[in-house]
């Protein structure tokens, strides 16, 4: 999988694209993440990729040109699944989507910064608007880590235990049952029984009760 992300602040991505799991696909060569400067596509001396809005609107706006030419430039060297903006207003971002994109070959993320982007890359450039939530941040970039890390975790063969993300929550509409570990007995605060009987039918069985449980009680709104 290769996923692009394209952002006028690039060394927001530095950091997290460059630890634990996502670091891990890279260095398994199971992911290839390359992180384009939009300054670098602006024909401005002065690497400016933003202006005024028309039509008297506050705050700056992403210009339609360097956004084309790094989107016609990756797109004449290779075919792209879907090429995503992130944005507020877009279509919220959950597991289902992350395991779609995870059977992607090429991603193009494109970050908004400042107000947001000339329309006309919305309706001319971009296959797909994502939002992680509803609420403003300062740009995309957050946002596609956010996605990337969700969407790279699901290869198979990123994570070492592959079962893991298979039981994770939203997989199956379901929260994920709790989680113990050593010791068993902590301070009188006690692993339930059920998980120390060795009986994985009688586990499996609680688990999803469990599952099933914690999903009505916290997320209702969910499909159970």
């Amino acid at each position: 999988m290769r996923i692009d992300i394209i952002s006028a602040v690039p060394e927001l991505l530095d950091s997290p694209l460059n630890y634990s799991i996502v670091k891990r696909a890279k260095d398994k060569g199971l992911a290839e993440i390359f992180v384009h400067n939009l300054r670098d596509y602006t024909q401005d001396k002065h690497r400016r990729v933003d202006d005024y809005a028309f039509g008297f609107s506050a705050g700056m706006v992403l210009q339609i040109e360097p956004i084309d030419n790094v989107i016609s430039k990756l797109k004449s060297e290779r075919d792209y699944d879907e090429i995503i903006y992130t944005s507020p207003d877009g279509e919220k971002f959950d597991q289902k989507l992350a395991n779609r994109y995870s059977l992607s070959k090429n991603l193009i993320i494109l970050c908004g910064h400042y107000k947001g982007i000339d329309h006309r890359v919305r309706e001319h450039l971009i296959t797909k608007e994502i939002s992680i939530g509803d609420f403003v941040l300062t740009g995309g970039e957050l946002p596609a880590v956010i996605m990337t890390d969700a969407i790279v975790r699901l290869i198979p063969g990123v994570i070492g235990d592959e079962t893991s993300a298979l039981s994770d929550s939203f997989q199956d509409e379901l929260l994920a049952p709790p989680v113990y570990s050593r010791p068993a007995d902590y301070k009188g605060w006690k692993v339930p029984e059920i998980l120390l009987s060795g009986h994985q039918a009688n586990v499996e069985e609680w688990l999803l009760q469990q599952s099933i449980e914690r999903t009505k009680r916290l997320r209702p709104d969910l499909n159970t």
